[in-house]
């Protein structure tokens, strides 16, 4: 479908544009697929790491069925608000909003091990830290300041090296095989399903065009699912079983799983909201540059901002994860160059019917961890190379190389160690307050504060010699801008 068939050039630049139904319906789905599978990873994930994820047996495992139906309902939701708007809430844009990666690393320590009964203290993290999030849109024009690329892409960064770990861990067999020491760990089974899928994503990134590019990894499940089905390794009866024991229609149940104040939770998300409203701040950007040819005004970034933190408060009252903007949809706007904000509405409206049918979300727990995993791997890489992307953005003098090596040492030194213990929080951190120990488990937090707190602090220059002690001998010579140089 070519943009000349669907309006004229002015036409697709207006955001409120309504094309003719029988082209809107097919590029609203299109945004869905393409942010379909990151969506509901997240609750799979949290799911997982409490214990009552993909091959647990535990009794709670039901549970992630409700995760994931309210995953596809309240990022429904979300983006209604930012297509539709109530009052300030919203930018009227194509924005679509889905289940944000960058609060994982947050979660997982928050609910290691603990079951169901880890989730109070989440979702109360999620509602509180949501409402913080909505505060940011009256003064994010005022502190993006401390959040330069230096910041964002060590943050992006680190976020991406906290995940890699769990979908090689999915792709083995899964976290529950690794804990029992199985034989059936890490064999050949596992990695075809897994190497199927990534071979399947890559070959459709690079050699594919349009929306077959876009929804690569989808695709790439979606194929290392039927492989699992001609293989013997998922039964049709397993499927068929799932569907007929879901339910048909199901409304969201409020504080189902309580309400617990926690220290911990409620700094955590807070101090994630910052980088998650800098990164939609960057997506509304992205979104009026590629479609309409103009900066975003302030109103639509003011907007953005509450509406973000808007649908993540209700999320979390109703048991659903925070949301943020998917940047794969800026693209997907850049791609069609179509810039009506009801074809994102029609998307939104497909994504509640989908959160309102369990079906849907029981047919998504029968794809095999080893196809997940296979998904993941590239889609948290590609986290770590956007952080990357952001970081070449940076003046890498003398000053910046001891900040980026200082945040970095103290955030990835805290997150491997944490991985060595097997705890999920690093014994380097065991004589500090709890809600200090599970901050710092991640490492981002600790990484971004030094981040912050350094590039306010010091002076704009460093001597030349006073970088070469600690480098080994070892400069760096990238492209970017460097003090006295160009970008070439």
């Amino acid at each position: 479908m070519t943009s000349s068939s669907i309006g004229t050039p002015e036409q697709l630049r207006d955001p409120d544009y309504m094309p003719p139904l029988w082209k809107a319906v097919p590029l609203g789905i299109q945004h869905v697929l393409a942010m379909f599978v990151s969506n509901v990873t997240p609750a799979i994930i949290v799911a997982g790491a409490a214990g009552f994820g993909f091959g647990s047996n535990s009794p709670d495992f039901p549970e992630l069925l409700y995760l994931i139906q309210m995953s596809m309902l309240f990022a429904g939701v979300a983006t209604l608000f930012q297509s539709l708007t109530i009052g300030p809430v919203g930018a009227k844009l194509p924005i679509v909003q889905g289940t944000s990666f960058a609060f994982i690393p947050i979660m997982i320590p928050l609910v290691a091990g603990k079951g169901v009964d880890g989730l109070a203290a989440l979702f109360a993290g999620v509602l509180i830290g949501g409402i913080f999030h909505a505060a940011l849109g009256t003064v994010i024009g005022k502190i993006r300041f401390a959040l330069p690329p230096l910041v964002t892409g060590l943050v992006v960064m680190m976020i991406g090296l906290a995940l890699v770990k769990v979908g090689i861990e999915y792709a083995a067999g899964g976290v529950p095989l690794k804990a029992q020491g199985s034989a059936a760990y890490g064999d050949l089974a596992s990695w075809s399903a897994a190497l199927v899928v990534i071979f399947v994503t890559l070959g459709l990134k690079f050699f594919a065009r349009g929306m077959l590019s876009i929804s690569a990894v989808l695709i790439g499940i979606l194929v290392g699912y039927f492989y699992c089905m001609a293989v013997g390794k998922l039964p049709v009866a397993a499927i068929t079983g799932s569907w007929e024991n879901a339910a048909a229609f199901a409304l969201p149940v409020p504080f189902k799983y309580g309400f617990e104040f926690t220290m911990a939770a409620v700094i955590g998300f807070c101090l994630m909201a910052f980088v998650s409203a800098v990164e939609t701040v960057g997506d509304v950007s992205g979104i009026t540059k590629g479609g309409a040819g103009r900066e975003a005004t302030d109103k639509e970034i003011t907007g953005a901002t509450y509406a973000d933190g808007v649908g993540t408060a209700i999320a979390g009252v109703f048991g659903g994860l925070p949301n943020t903007s998917f940047s794969q949809n800026v693209g997907l706007i850049a791609m069609t160059g179509v810039m009506s904000r009801h074809v994102v509405t029609i998307g939104a409206a497909f994504l509640i019917v989908c959160g309102l049918v369990p079906k849907i979300g029981g047919v998504i727990l029968t794809i095999p961890i080893e196809v997940l995993g296979g998904g993941v791997i590239v889609m948290f890489g590609m986290v770590v190379a956007s952080g990357i992307s952001m970081l070449s953005d940076v003046i890498w003098n003398r000053r910046n190389m001891v900040i980026f090596a200082v945040a970095l040492s103290v955030g990835l030194g805290l997150q491997l160690e944490a991985m060595g213990t097997g705890a999920g929080q690093p014994d380097a951190l065991q004589h500090l307050p709890d809600t200090l120990r599970i901050l710092g488990a991640s490492g981002i937090l600790p990484a971004a504060l030094i981040a912050i707190i350094l590039n306010l602090v010091l002076p704009e220059a460093l001597a030349e010699e006073s970088t070469e002690e600690v480098s080994g001998g070892l400069q760096g010579h990238g492209a970017g801008l460097r003090e006295g140089g160009t970008r070439h």
